[in-house]
């Protein structure tokens, strides 16, 4: 995570974009901890290795085909000449709209999904949260 935002401000005019990825990461990072705490405190938790094995290899499929679309090419990018008379603010952000950067705002959103997935999928549904509601 903190290469991708590194990349991501490397590549920009300024860091605020990628500080604002970081935040909401480590936000909905915090969110899925305090989630996980408060309903599962002192659980063990069992993983099955078939479970684990095609989430591996679906993460490395999808990890090879991004790979293998930012290799061939940078076809998809936004004609400049068509958007000359825009300011140079929207410059800065057309980086981020093209085919090499959106592609990473895309694989964190999917990472938090299927963080979000896993911990529902860990916590046992049956026992509740801890609060209960009147």
């Amino acid at each position: 995570m903190i290469l991708i935002i590194l990349s991501v401000s490397l590549t920009s005019l300024s860091f605020w974009y990628s500080y604002i990825m970081f935040l909401i990461m480590v936000g909905g990072m915090l969110v899925l901890f305090m989630y996980m705490t408060s309903v599962a405190s002192n659980e063990k938790f069992s993983f099955s290795w078939t479970t684990m094995i095609l989430i591996a290899l679906g993460l490395t499929s999808v990890i090879l085909i991004q790979m293998n679309d930012y290799w061939m090419g940078f076809t998809k990018t936004i004609n400049m000449e068509k958007m000359s008379n825009l300011k140079p603010f929207f410059f800065s952000l057309n980086k981020f709209l093209n085919e090499p950067s959106y592609s990473l705002s895309i694989i964190l959103i999917i990472y938090l999904l299927i963080t979000l997935i896993a911990v529902i999928k860990i916590i046992n549904i049956k026992s509740g949260p801890i609060r209960h509601m009147n």
